[in-house]
Formats: structure tokens, sequence, C-alpha cells
């Protein structure tokens, strides 16, 4: 058997060593590349509710919510009073829009503020049928409570506006809310006799005034009725008190109208026609020209209970006539 003395194993032994070394190099595994970042998932979008549009008035948080709608024949017994079916469709397939009928929505406004809910009309409750009354079904989708609500500001009394005031049982659909009305449309609905109270679709005309008497506040027509918030607007012509409301938060405002405007195509580019709804005819044409221009001049941001859902928009003057643009479908 070979036997190597220790002085011939030490260069053996640093070989070796070496060559285990070198082998052991070559044989460890890479460093493991640090895991990708997985990509960050956008946030999606809020789900749409049935029924309720929300969107923002400066800090206000708002929502329009839908009460229902009617749809009317064009036969010149509301629009175009003194003009011809021919003519209120020439306008309305100029906008590609239907030409023998008109639809109307209804869609009340609601406000919050810090300290206050506000409601801007009631809808139609029972008085307009199955095509509305919708809006207690709107405020639940919201998660809005009838009870949380601590004003109302009525525009003015035409059944499709107040209805929504009284549940079937007559007592106060809203039963903490100061009930704000102006003056004289406030005499007017208490002097009205049941059989003229039901041709502006009002089916209890003394049910409504009493259950409402404890809470109204009758103001004044242009009153400040909430500083900074909600200040009225008087819009003459439809009834005989009929008010908008213009609602603020810092530099940021929108106009509630009313039924100073109830189609979107017809009522904006030809508010000079009269219509049957306007207790004054033509003091209510002239007002609904007036308003338009200078929505149009000042680009103010309008709410419109009547146009189509959610109706806000603003009108704009594109080339010889005015235009409604909505804000969004």
């Amino acid at each position: 058997m070979l036997r190597l003395s220790h002085r011939q194993l030490a260069p053996l032994i640093v070989v070796t060593a070496s060559l285990i070394a070198a082998c052991s190099k070559k044989e460890e595994a890479p460093p493991a590349a640090a895991p990708a970042e997985a990509p960050v998932a956008a946030a999606p979008a809020p789900a749409k509710i049935e029924g309720v549009e929300s969107f923002k008035i400066g800090d206000l948080s708002a929502f329009a919510l839908r009460d229902g709608g009617m749809e009317l024949p064009n036969d010149n017994k509301v629009f175009g009073i003194e003009k011809t079916p021919e003519d209120v469709a020439a306008v309305l397939s100029g906008a590609g829009q239907p030409t023998d009928k008109l639809a109307l929505s209804i869609q009340p406004l609601l406000v919050k503020s810090a300290d206050r809910v506000l409601l801007f009309d009631t809808g139609a409750g029972t008085n307009f049928g199955p095509g509305a009354g919708k809006l207690g079904e709107s405020l639940a989708a919201a998660g809005i409570d009838a009870g949380s609500i601590t004003d109302i500001f009525i525009s003015h009394v035409h059944g499709d506006h107040v209805g929504g005031l009284v549940n079937t049982q007559g007592a106060l659909a809203f039963p903490n809310a100061t009930i704000h009305i102006s003056r004289p449309e406030w005499t007017y609905l208490s002097g009205l006799k049941p059989e003229a109270a039901k041709e502006l679709g009002i089916a209890d005309q003394a049910t409504l005034v009493a259950a409402m008497t404890p809470k109204v506040d009758a103001f004044a027509p242009s009153a400040d009725l909430v500083p900074g918030v909600v200040q009225a607007v008087e819009i003459k012509g439809h009834t005989p008190g009929h008010s908008g409301y213009l609602v603020t938060s810092g530099t940021n405002s929108i106009l509630y109208v009313g039924d100073s405007m109830h189609h979107f195509v017809v009522s904006v580019q030809k508010p000079e026609w009269t219509m049957g709804y306007d207790g004054d005819r033509k003091t209510g044409a002239a007002s609904r020209a007036a308003l338009v221009a200078k929505l149009a001049a000042d680009g103010q941001r309008v709410f419109s209970v009547h146009f189509p859902f959610p109706g806000i928009g603003k009108i704009e003057k594109q080339g010889d006539k005015f235009v409604w643009v909505a804000e969004t479908q």
C-alpha cells in the first residue's frame, strides 16, 4: 500500500479543497429573483342604484330621486297652445325625439348639508296613479330615512309636486320636516275649492292642507331661507306663488327651476310658446324666455324636475337656438 507523508499530502489537500470549493460554487442555486409586485386593481366604480343619481354641489351631497313620469300626446293642449301639432313635431324631430308624444320625468331633489337634509318637492304620491309616486322607494334605495328630512321646499302646489307630502292615511310622510312654501302659494292652496284642486292633480285638498298647516313656513317671495345654502327665486306665471330655489355651496350652485320649464326640447328651444299648465300663460312664457336666456348667458347649473332623469345640466346657446346639455345620462 502506498503511504504518503504529511509533506506529500499537504499539496493534495489544498488542491482537493480548491476543487470542492469550485464545484460548490457551480452547484449553488442563483439567488431568487424578488417577486414581481402584483398590479394594483383599480377601485370598482360605485354601483348605480335604480332611481337614484348622486352628485355634488360644492361640498354638499345631492341626489336626484326618481318619482316616475308621464307621457302627453302632441295635441297642442299643453305644449304650443297657439301652434299646430306639426309645429311641435318639427321641433321634436330636429332633436331626434318622437313627434307624436312628449315624455316628462318627475324627480325631486334631495341635498344633505352638515346639519340638515333638504328635499325639494315631494313627487306625485297617489295623485297620478301607478306611473308615479315612487319617491319613497328611491329614498330607501339611497339609504335616506323619511324621518331624517329636516326641510321641504315646495315649488308650487300642483299634484305631482305636493302629492308625496302625505301618506295614504293622510298623515305627513316626512313628520319632522318644516315645509317651506311661498306665502302667495300657501294662500292659493288654502283657498282652493275641491274641484279646482282636483284639476291641479290634488285628490284631497282639505286633508293636505290640514296635515301641512302645523309645519308650514310661508315665506316672502325670493326669501333667503337657509342662509348661504338655499335662496328662493320667484319665477312668475305658472302658479300665483311659484318658486325656484338656488342651492349654493361656496362658489358652486344649482338652480332648481320647478315648473318654469317642462320639456327639455320644446321648453328650451321655444320658451316663448305658451303652455297649458301655466295659470298665467302670457306671463309664464315671458318668464320662461327670460330665464332660459339668462341661464345660458350665466352658465348656471340647473336641476329640472321634469327633464329626462336625472335632470342635471346646463342650457347653452348653439347657433340661433338654446339647447339643453345634460350633465349625465
